[in-house]
């Protein structure tokens, strides 16, 4: 049981065991990320787990939120927690039966409607090549798109994807250790700033995959934006972080 105290809200880690599931033991991380105004307001979920698929995973995170309904304005995360154990094995079950009915839907449906981008500006990075590979693994998990991008002392975040993946990524960068401080002992993301959040619109474009890129020159920065259709993003955000 990990306790992470936030400015807006609290969030905490419970790794829970169920027990003979097809055939073995699935340990599971549930990140609840709880608003100043729980339990009138919904809790934040993420799930992971080494023995199940990203799908899988999100598949228990929505039926969380589903059950998270019926308990609102009442303490529910033990209840949750309880609903998960009894209940993970129906949720795989129909997690595998009804994958190939929905993988052409989905693909249309994550490329075409609703996508969202956040950019995101990194005060330092003290164990880079960490930090890298875990922002590289969650873009991965979370079928999120983009750039990190390095410009001297510039680092930014620019990702595009589900608005629900969106906002996973965002309680992951803000409540994992993800970085070390100056004596070496790993810590929080505690100097990041959320530039934008927005929904993607038709001038704009997709970007394919996810990279990390290091630019000599402001104007390298620039023209990466530009090539994105994001003049505007980048006039708006990027020139003052110099100043």
């Amino acid at each position: 049981f990990l306790y992470f105290p936030e400015t807006h809200g609290i969030s905490f880690r419970i790794q829970i065991t169920v027990k003979e599931l097809l055939d073995k033991d699935v340990h599971l991380k549930l990140l609840f990320h709880l608003p100043i105004n729980y339990p009138s307001g919904l809790p934040g979920i993420s799930v992971d787990s080494d023995q199940l698929t990203r799908a899988q995973c999100m598949d228990v995170k929505d039926k969380l939120l589903e059950q998270a309904k019926k308990h609102l304005s009442e303490p529910m995360v033990h209840d949750l927690i309880l609903w998960t154990q009894q209940h993970l094995k129906d949720v795989i079950k129909q997690s595998a039966r009804v994958c190939n009915e929905k993988t052409t839907l989905s693909k249309r449906t994550s490329t075409e409607d609703g996508i969202w981008m956040l950019l995101l500006h990194l005060d330092h990075m003290r164990a880079k090549a960490k930090y890298v590979k875990t922002v590289e693994k969650w873009a991965s998990d979370l079928r999120l798109t983009g750039r990190l991008m390095f410009m001297g002392k510039i680092i930014l975040i620019l990702l595009q994807g589900d608005r629900s993946s969106i906002k996973e990524y965002l309680i992951l960068q803000k409540t994992s250790k993800v970085d070390v401080d100056s004596s070496g002992k790993k810590c929080k993301e505690k100097m990041m700033s959320v530039l934008c959040e927005t929904e993607v619109q038709s001038q704009h474009k997709r970007f394919q995959t996810f990279e990390v890129k290091e630019y000599s020159t402001l104007e390298e920065l620039q023209k990466e934006f530009e090539t994105a259709g994001l003049r505007t993003l980048f006039s708006e955000f990027v020139p003052h972080l110099l100043k």
